[in-house]
């Protein structure tokens, strides 16, 4: 087991390597100069050169390519161009934000969606099961550049219940989770429906009703648990899908997380500031698959041989 997951870390790392490569060299033909951004259009041209030269980008671009990463290796992720810190610093502030409100959106999703796609797969063509399959069609229909304005609107300004924006208490936090947290509830029913349908049918789910035993150890203790295996598949894709969704939800909220800092980075042509958020963000993805295939083994034993 452990020979496996290490294989699958390290066929992960050249897509990291691939993703921050890629992003380094496009990063730089966007048109702009972070230096003129800094300084301003009506700078000298010799503080220009020397702000270049401090930063190391007067250097070939293959020449910083490989600075880079040897910065990487040695943790230095270089400087923000813009904010005059460490991007290594920067993103160690920005990251439990960022964490936090992927967790709470991940913790949402998981409490809606597992109790309505086992009482969907119960309760096969009736009313409910047709209920919530529309509900959920609704919420992948909703994007969250679409959904998070209209909470804002209705609970926030019209309702006043909960904050507008920003972060620093748990009711900030209450409308980006939902925000986020909605269109992976909907897709997690579906799937947590199908997979439900699939055990319920199976020969051990009806010796263990011949059994005797109560229908809700039948549903939970056995069927749910075989069942969570495509489940917690899904939810180690979508996790990384929330990551990156963190970037337009942060920006509705003005949450101050590493989506929100990575789209600072790009307008500011902050080169080192975007790389080490794409790099924080592979890295993240990496442990999360991790976790995903120990789980593996937790809800299938059968797994681990």
């Amino acid at each position: 087991m452990f020979r496996y997951l290490s294989t699958r870390v390290l066929y992960t790392l050249p897509v990291i390597w691939l993703v921050v490569s890629i992003v380094f060299f496009l990063i730089h033909l966007v048109p702009g100069d972070p230096v003129l951004q800094m300084l301003g259009e009506n700078a000298p041209a010799s503080d220009v050169q020397a702000t270049r030269h401090a930063y190391g980008l007067d250097a070939p671009i293959h020449v910083q390519y490989i600075r880079y990463w040897e910065g990487v290796l040695h943790g230095n992720l270089g400087p923000s161009l813009r904010f005059n810190q460490s991007v290594t610093s920067l993103i160690a502030e920005r990251y439990p934000f960022t964490l936090q409100l992927t967790l709470a959106a991940l913790f949402v999703a998981i409490v809606l969606s597992i109790p309505a796609g086992i009482r969907s797969a119960r309760r096969r063509d009736h009313w409910d099961d047709r209920t919530l399959s529309v509900v959920s069609l609704f919420g992948l229909s909703f994007p969250n550049f679409a959904l998070g304005p209209i909470l804002i609107l209705l609970v926030s300004i019209k309702l006043g219940w909960l904050p507008v924006s920003g972060a620093g208490s748990f009711a900030h936090l209450i409308l980006p989770a939902i925000t986020m947290g909605s269109a992976l509830a909907a897709i997690l029913t579906r799937m947590v429906r199908t997979s439900m349908l699939e055990e319920l049918g199976q020969d051990y789910i009806r010796t263990a009703r011949a059994k005797g035993l109560p229908e809700r150890v039948v549903v939970y203790r056995h069927a749910l648990r075989n069942a969570m295996v495509p489940v917690l598949t899904v939810l180690g894709l979508q996790f990384g899908a929330l990551l990156t969704g963190t970037i337009v939800t942060e920006t509705i909220f003005s949450w101050p997380g590493i989506g929100r800092l990575t789209i600072q980075a790009i307008g500011n042509r902050d080169y080192y500031l975007v790389q080490g958020c794409i790099l924080a963000i592979g890295l993240t993805y990496i442990a999360v698959n991790f976790l995903t295939d120990l789980m593996y083994s937790i809800a299938n034993p059968r797994i681990r041989q």
